[in-house]
């Protein structure tokens, strides 16, 4: 007589295990307690980052208001089981992370302001799924950059997602009242 095996329970990690793994030179994020390998970004995915991370960190450091991060830096976007997404561009004001307390690894608080810069291989449900997955965490905005159509998606909690063109300005009200940037800044 052969007696079936039960396969070990899967054990799902931590926003706080997931932090401490290591390195292993491939993109992950966590998503519900599993590391899910992430497409390594291309060169114009990287250019685009960097554009808007200096337009952003240099209005943010004129102006003395907060943390701008880049580089996938993780955002615990759920708890039990954890999420930690690699936002592309992060902004957390002052007022939730002060001046010289940084966190070790994550945050324990939801940034303000994230932009995304959509990949050749992101289905348009699933770019709006993380949308609303970092809008749920607490996130005010989310911005999401399309290199194909150089234009902005631009997501908050209240409002349908408005569409900017290249011809059109990039307004934060809801983070930044002054914040002003044609959308073709970006992809100039």
């Amino acid at each position: 007589m052969t007696t079936a095996t039960a396969a070990p329970p899967e054990v799902l990690l931590t926003a706080e295990e997931y932090a401490a793994l290591p390195d292993g030179g491939r993109h992950t994020e966590l998503v519900r307690g599993r590391v899910i390998e992430m497409p390594q970004p291309t060169f114009r995915h990287g250019v685009l980052c960097n554009r808007v991370g200096r337009l952003l960190g240099n209005f943010v450091e004129e102006r003395g208001l907060g943390w701008v991060l880049n580089n996938d830096s993780g955002v615990v976007t759920e708890r039990d089981p954890d999420t930690v997404r690699g936002a592309d561009i992060a902004y957390f004001s002052f007022a939730k992370i002060p001046k010289g307390q940084e966190p070790e690894k994550y945050p324990s608080v939801a940034p303000e302001l994230v932009f995304e810069v959509r990949s050749p291989s992101d289905r348009w449900s699933a770019v709006g799924a993380k949308a609303d997955e970092y809008l749920t965490a607490g996130v005010r905005v989310v911005c999401v950059l399309d290199p194909d159509t150089e234009s902005v998606g631009v997501y908050t909690a209240d409002e349908f997602p408005r569409r900017l063109t290249a011809d059109d300005e990039l307004t934060l009200p809801e983070v930044f009242p002054d914040f002003r940037v044609p959308v073709r800044r970006f992809f100039d």
